[in-house]
């Protein structure tokens, strides 16, 4: 057997995508393949304070690409925010021979792999969140899963909401970024889509466009409301005292973080789960992995970290015509 060129680590932390377990597959296989011993880090930034990893072999990650959540586990780890928790983390990692870290996450844990970074640590991020919310990458493992989970739920509300000549508030996820609402009023027909990046908290204008579209003509309405803004069963409940239309809430919830991922997810993070190790091969330090103009690229932390993401204008600007005879504008 040939020498190892050295440890990496590999962890998921914060909020669980489907995909992740996808992306750590890649990780071990491509690693093992470019010759470097590979550890799974379990429970997040816990897991390293903790020192729970093992090392990871072809055969432990086999069987887990179709399953949702991650096999690693995920926790938050109020140690770890401190800044001797920091120091502890750098300094197991060294002490363990750990030469690169791994971090499948969203901006949390990416703030995480940051501030370990400046302890020496060599850190590479992955994009996993649910919410399509970091601002250097065009696509997060997750997205793609949550957005049809939440769909095929709404196509069902909207079909009871039909039946009964009723409005429908439907919560999704998106605690400050509202692309999954924004997918999904696109993709279910939504009249109305209230999301963090637009809504401008006038309930009023938004009560009299529901009450245009019963006027012209609409039987049932469905309002995609995200997380962020949230209240959906007070909001129902005005709706209905205002309008006198019989109006329901319905929060998704965590139904959209499970479930085997779609293929766009496991495609995904397999491509940024392979091409995070060969960045390490190639001697690249505190990188994270992303896609940009469909390609999947790789852009120093701290750069990364200066970016912000609005939602997009265009697509924000088809929901309202494409939803409702009378389009509500803010």
């Amino acid at each position: 057997m040939s020498e190892s060129k050295g440890k990496i680590a590999v962890l998921t932390s914060g909020g669980d995508a489907p995909g992740m377990n996808a992306a750590i597959r890649a990780v071990v296989r491509t690693g093992m393949a470019r010759g470097y011993e590979v550890y799974g880090v379990r429970r997040g930034y816990n897991g390293i304070l903790n020192r729970e990893m093992d090392l990871l072999t072809s055969r432990d990650v086999s069987e887990k690409l179709q399953h949702g959540g991650t096999f690693l586990f995920t926790a938050r780890s109020a140690e770890f925010r401190e800044e001797e928790g920091k120091k502890k983390a750098a300094r197991i990692c060294k002490e363990l021979g750990i030469e690169s870290l791994i971090v499948i996450g969203g901006d949390g844990s990416f703030t995480g792999a940051k501030n370990l970074s400046k302890y020496g640590v060599n850190v590479v991020g992955i994009p996993g969140t649910i919410d399509l919310d970091i601002a250097y990458t065009e696509y997060t493992i997750g997205f793609d899963t949550a957005v049809n989970t939440a769909m095929e739920a709404i196509d069902r509300l909207r079909e009871t909401s039909n039946s009964h000549e009723r409005c429908s508030v439907v919560e999704v996820m998106g605690r400050s970024s509202g692309y999954i609402a924004l997918w999904c009023g696109i993709a279910n027909g939504a009249e109305q889509i209230i999301i963090p990046e637009k809504f401008d908290n006038n309930y009023e204008r938004l009560i009299e466009q529901i009450k245009l579209n019963r006027e012209s003509g609409m039987t049932h309405q469905v309002i995609i409301n995200a997380e962020g803004i949230g209240h959906s069963y007070g909001l129902a409940k005005q709706i209905e005292e205002a309008t006198g239309i019989e109006t329901r809430a319905t929060i998704i919830g965590h139904l959209q973080r499970g479930g085997s991922p779609t293929a766009r997810d496991r495609v995904c993070a397999s491509v940024m789960g392979a091409y995070a190790v060969d960045v390490i091969d190639q001697g690249k330090r505190n990188r994270l992995i992303g896609y940009k103009n469909g390609h999947v690229y790789d852009i120093d932390i701290e750069e990364a970290f200066k970016m912000e993401k609005g939602i997009n204008e265009y697509e924000y600007d088809v929901a309202k015509v494409l939803g409702t005879k009378c389009s509500y504008h803010k």
